[in-house]
């Protein structure tokens, strides 16, 4: 990495060796572990990912906690200038961010800079927390004759996050700017299959010069997560990822005394009302199942048809799916780019093959998808289902590839039934104009995140991250109040003096 006065924000270059960021420094890794990190598009090595071992993650944690004490010390109002100023930093690298996340990722372009600006969109919601303190806060006169009560926010020292593949410009920032802004110190551990896009935004943090130590970045795998993980001084850990991963994280964070938000999978359900304006709902629901190649935890991956919205529903995604160009992300016709590696597109193929063996229909086979420009790449075609039911695996395990299934029912009651099947509870959609349907819709689903004719239902920065069942593990989740809560604790204090 660059100096901050060698750092030209419009040319950001690929690094050779990915950097960990430590005490306002760019640090090589001494390590013989790790991996090449590689383009899912074309399989081209981009740079090389060492691994922080248990005494680099302690160094950075120890940085962060010396950075703590004044930090914390120092008034909101300042420290949120220095969001201020990396709001701008950010704005400047948007392209060079989406340009490393779409190499990395495989995700179109458009993709990538739609999701910077999700991240942005949290680093302005982080800067209002001087007022988001004082909500949570409060205090009460004469809770007894002469004495006075009040609750103060405060900070509580090192967080730490751990973030996924699939978003890894948006994700580290539902984070981050929380964190800081209410006086805690931070170390993100990015997925090691895309940490360019986190080596662009520490770029940025660096050139904001936030007091060293305050913002640190570890490279790893799972020796670093663990050491993270069972690391004394560090308070919280934040996560998203899978199901058993997640339950790890939230078992062991818990057994070592932390507080823990942790992010798990999803089978995600789109429901499509008799009554549904299907020309608005069938460019929505693509875009939920085939978007970022499927690989995202809001994807409606089982779309259900109601009754007669069935046929045409059918027909007109038919229709769609035909339309979708498959390619690199980095070409700008591409829909739907490579999934992140070979084994994740194998793994998607054998999903489908069993709920062929369990008896669904395969209606559109995209396993065969070979780009004649890039021969190398982890291309699946979009594929279809039809005739699943809700004892498939297809139905019940989340998929994370190009692959929709495709069912009907007879009416809401039997559509909910199906979408509370599953083992989660991260997200699902409804595609009505029925007022009356769509509020019975949004009671009885157990989902965190409803949807009303939006197939992504990604809440705002300004609202928390819902998730139910074996989708979240925890009590507070990321963005939002929950936020505030997470990171900060409520000191009481009760007064009463004796003299004047």
């Amino acid at each position: 990495m660059t100096s901050k006065q060698e750092q030209s924000p419009a040319a950001t270059a690929v690094p050779d060796t990915v950097e960990n960021y430590v005490g306002g420094e760019w640090v090589s890794v001494d390590s013989d572990d790790g991996q090449p990190l590689v383009n899912p598009a074309t399989n081209e090595t981009l740079a090389e990912v060492p691994f922080s071992d248990e005494a680099t993650v302690d160094a950075a944690v120890q940085t962060a906690s010396e950075a703590f004490d004044e930090w914390s010390r120092t008034p909101p109002v300042e420290r949120v200038q220095y969001l201020f100023d990396l709001k701008s930093e950010l704005e400047d690298r948007q392209e060079d961010i989406a340009q490393a996340l779409t190499r990395e990722h495989g995700k179109t372009l458009d993709e990538a800079r739609g999701e910077i600006r999700r991240g942005i969109e949290n680093v302005e919601v982080a800067a209002g927390i001087p007022n988001m303190l004082r909500e949570g806060s409060g205090n009460v006169q004469d809770v007894a004759s002469g004495m006075d009560e009040h609750a103060i926010r405060q900070p509580l020292g090192v967080f730490t996050a751990i973030t996924p593949f699939n978003f890894p410009a948006m994700i580290p920032l539902w984070f981050l700017p929380y964190a800081v802004a209410t006086g805690n110190t931070f170390v993100l551990k990015p997925s090691e299959k895309v940490p360019l896009s986190s080596q662009i935004i520490y770029e940025a943090i660096d050139a904001v010069d936030f007091p060293d130590g305050v913002v640190n970045l570890v490279n790893g795998g799972v020796d670093t997560v663990n050491a993270l993980l069972e690391h004394e001084d560090i308070e919280g850990v934040s996560f998203v990822g899978s199901t058993p991963v997640a339950r790890h994280i939230y078992e062991t964070s818990a057994k070592h005394g932390k507080r823990v938000q942790a992010q798990g999978g999803a089978k995600n359900y789109a429901v499509v009302s008799e009554d549904a304006e299907l020309e608005e709902a069938i460019p929505n629901v693509i875009g939920s199942v085939y978007g970022n190649a499927g690989q995202r935890c809001l994807a409606n991956d089982v779309v259900v048809g109601i009754g007669d919205s069935y046929e045409p529903l059918r027909e007109q995604v038919l229709d769609a799916v035909d339309d979708l160009t498959v390619g690199s992300g980095l070409d700008e016709d591409t829909d739907v780019g490579p999934l992140i590696t070979g084994e994740s597109a194998e793994r998607v193929k054998e999903m489908v093959e069993d709920a062929v063996d369990e008896g669904a229909d395969l209606v559109v086979d995209g396993r065969d998808f070979e780009h004649p420009d890039y021969p190398d790449g982890n291309f699946l075609g979009p594929t279809l289902l039809e005739g699943v039911t809700t004892d498939m695996d297809i139905t019940q395990t989340e998929i994370f590839g190009p692959v929709m299934a495709l069912t009907k029912a007879d009416d809401i009651d039997e559509a909910i039934e199906m979408v509370n099947s599953t083992q989660y509870g991260n997200a699902s959609s409804l595609y009505t104009e029925n007022g009356a349907e769509a509020r019975k819709y949004r009671y009885e689903v157990d989902a965190g995140n409803i949807g009303i004719n939006v197939g992504v239902c990604a809440p705002m920065g300004f609202f928390h991250f819902g998730g139910r069942k074996e989708s979240f593990f925890g009590d507070l989740h990321a963005q939002g109040e929950d936020a505030i809560n997470f990171y900060t604790d409520k000191t009481i204090t009760i007064e009463r003096y004796y003299s004047h």
